[in-house]
């Protein structure tokens, strides 16, 4: 079920996605609120659970994270207790940064993030140990166009 929002909460997620960081008194100038409005607002908002706390972005290629894989996994079980051990597995190889069970032809979606092709074949070899997987592929994008991109929730809600 949907939380109920207003135009101002709206507002405030809408600008706490392109910064997680702004000091409150100026979010509270760019919605349009007083300071102690906004503060209240998002109380509200952290306590709910719609807004975590923000995370600092990190230029992981400058550390040698520089390849970017998008690994879709086909499997031939589809069990609560399969699922639940490879999810497992997964959750334990740090590379792993997004994890989606998906729909149509392929069961599952990993965003993995490593130090080059070396670094993705450690990981390939630790992905497919000790697992009966039907099919694994790596998509390798060759451009960033953009990334965690906001969502307009005025325009879009």
């Amino acid at each position: 079920m949907a939380e109920k929002i207003d135009d101002f909460d709206r507002r405030i997620l809408t600008e706490l996605q392109r910064d997680g960081g702004i000091a409150q008194r100026e979010l509270a100038e760019r919605v349009g609120l007083s300071q102690n409005a906004c503060w209240r607002r998002l109380q509200r908002l952290h306590k709910s659970g719609l807004v975590d706390p923000p995370q600092a972005r990190i230029d992981l290629a400058r550390l040698g994270l520089d390849l970017t894989v998008f690994v879709m996994i086909r499997t031939r079980h589809h069990s609560m207790e399969w699922a639940r051990q490879f999810c497992r597995h997964v959750e334990s190889l740090p590379e792993v940064t997004d994890f989606y069970r998906m729909g149509g032809d392929w069961d599952y979606l990993l965003r993995v993030v490593t130090d080059g092709m070396a670094g993705y074949d450690r990981f390939y070899q630790k992905l497919i140990s000790d697992q009966d997987l039907e099919t694994v592929s790596g998509y390798f994008p060759m451009e960033t166009i953009f990334q965690n991109r906001p969502i307009d929730l005025i325009r879009v809600g």
